[in-house]
């Protein structure tokens, strides 16, 4: 769908996880070693945390936008704890966030959080309203009410639920 820009930022990691799974077709991009591959994923008690952190994302996504879990998940808060983080500074006096280890996924994860807690965009990254979408996007209506990953699929086919039912 073309009008799904990637998030700024570490967020893009963030919504590239949480969009490996196509809930409509059931397609789980995580299935594949290219997959795998593209977010350092080694073997399938790695590729099984990711699944779970990318649900307990979700979830957060969901709230983000207002709407209830679209199931029972392990707290995003539970699984970034284990999640070691290390403050870098850079030459120029600059400080960061950064996974104490490079490879960890949610490590990764938890620094992109940081990183968009700092500017101010954590909260705009949600999870389509749509059942049987959820897809993660990052919200840039002015207002910051965005409820669909794209107005021309998820959003026209919720509004043209609700004219057939009148």
């Amino acid at each position: 769908m073309s009008e799904r820009v990637p998030a700024p930022g570490g967020l893009a990691l963030v919504q590239d996880l949480v969009n490996t799974l196509d809930l409509e077709s059931g397609e789980d991009s995580l299935d594949t070693a290219e997959g795998r591959a593209r977010f350092g994923l080694a073997g399938e008690r790695e590729t099984a945390a990711a699944r779970e952190l990318r649900e307990a994302l979700r979830v957060a996504l969901l709230a983000h936008a207002g709407h209830p879990a679209h199931r029972e998940v392990v707290p995003l808060q539970a699984l970034l704890a284990e999640a070691p983080l290390v403050v870098t500074v850079g030459a120029d006096g600059t400080a960061a966030l950064a996974p104490a280890d490079g490879r960890a996924l949610a490590s990764r994860v938890a620094a992109a959080i940081a990183e968009a807690l700092v500017a101010g965009t954590w909260g705009r990254l949600k999870a389509c309203e749509a059942a049987d979408c959820h897809w993660a996007y990052y919200d840039r209506s002015p207002a910051g009410r965005g409820r669909w990953c794209s107005m021309s699929v998820c959003g026209a086919r919720a509004k043209m639920r609700r004219y057939r039912a009148r």
